[in-house]
């Protein structure tokens, strides 16, 4: 049995994920999505890691994990599921997890990614994880890479962390690409990166094609110390797209564990409430009104029931704004965390 939980049986008192429609795409997802960073490849830049996942990070044993947290994921409702082609094996952990269990294309939502390739050769102390490669050659490759892997579960592909210095909204044989996989049926979005969240993001709302406009959700940042891009996701919700939050735990520093005395108001307020650091957090952002999925990074059963126990605490952001950071300096910090 894992110490953090991970063969723990499912709380009866942990809410359902819910439901969602991502904007005008019509895809329908789960409130709360489960984010598979963390479980289809052996390191990643999240504090804990270590006290987690243990030492055997083995494609077997990280197999395993994926597949037991999905299986703990739909039985409480969740059916979003977001992965990319830089997650190690993700994509071909979560295919072979639904042929396991006979289900359907309609049965969840995929979103994936394309722009980063994986380097880091299934090693802990690899020098490099991930190369960005946001050019057309690599939108062509990995969109079939993916379309092979998941086959018809593919629901929404997405640029994968664009930035305003990227150039890739700026490509134009990139976005006439990306409005081609969309004539085939996919949903087109976009993720976000960095302290200009929010002037990328606008920007990706003034592209149209053939007087369309291109992307269908904004996946960014939003967390207590990050909530910078907070009106060009509202602008983003206005416009028709579905709305995707990431990194909600702010790579662990949103935790008990990990937080420190900075957090200190963060854990007096839930224990009022007879929550947690984690579940408030993750309310933070599903009580924004422009929010339709906040991504769990949960890497053991426990986590996720503590990530899905945010829908019942009803407790608006507005009461620690204290907490935020200057983006730059959000950014900064989490330029320096270590791959573990």
């Amino acid at each position: 049995m894992n110490p953090a939980g991970l063969m723990q049986p499912l709380t009866a008192t942990v809410p359902n994920a819910g439901l969602a429609v991502l904007g005008t795409s019509g895809l329908l997802a789960s409130r709360i999505g489960i984010g598979l960073a963390s479980l289809g490849r052996p390191a990643y830049m999240t504090w804990g890691r270590d006290a987690d996942l243990g030492a055997d990070r083995s494609i077997r044993a990280m197999r395993g994990r994926c597949h037991a947290v999905l299986d703990a994921a739909r039985a409480l409702g969740v059916r979003y599921v977001d992965t990319a082609r830089s997650y190690g094996l993700a994509e071909q952990f979560l295919s072979a997890w639904c042929d396991d269990r006979r289900l359907s294309a309609s049965a969840l939502t995929v979103g994936s990614k394309w722009g980063y390739v994986y380097t880091g050769c299934w090693q802990r102390d690899a020098a490099v994880h991930e190369v960005k490669r946001l050019t057309i050659d690599t939108l062509r490759r990995q969109a079939v890479e993916s379309r092979v892997i998941l086959g018809s579960r593919l629901s929404l592909y997405q640029i994968h962390s664009a930035t305003l210095e990227s150039g890739v909204l700026d490509d134009p044989a990139v976005l006439t690409e990306l409005s081609r996989l969309r004539n085939t049926g996919l949903r087109i979005g976009l993720t976000v990166t960095g302290p200009q969240q929010a002037e990328t993001i606008r920007r990706a709302l003034d592209i149209r094609i053939d007087g369309v406009m291109l992307f269908q959700t904004v996946q960014a940042t939003w967390n207590l110390l990050e909530p910078s891009a907070g009106e060009a996701l509202a602008e983003a919700r206005a416009a028709g797209c579905g709305v995707i939050v990431k990194e909600v735990l702010a790579n662990g520093r949103l935790t008990d564990r990990h937080g420190g005395p900075a957090l200190d108001s963060l854990r007096e307020r839930a224990k009022a409430l007879s929550t947690s650091v984690e579940s408030l957090a993750t309310a933070a952002a599903l009580t924004q009104p422009w929010a339709d999925v906040v991504l769990s990074g949960a890497v053991t059963i426990e986590q996720l029931e503590t990530h899905l126990a945010g829908l019942a605490v009803n407790e608006p952001a507005g009461s620690f704004t204290s907490l935020a950071e200057p983006a730059d300096v959000y950014w900064r910090m989490r330029s320096t965390m270590r791959w573990t």
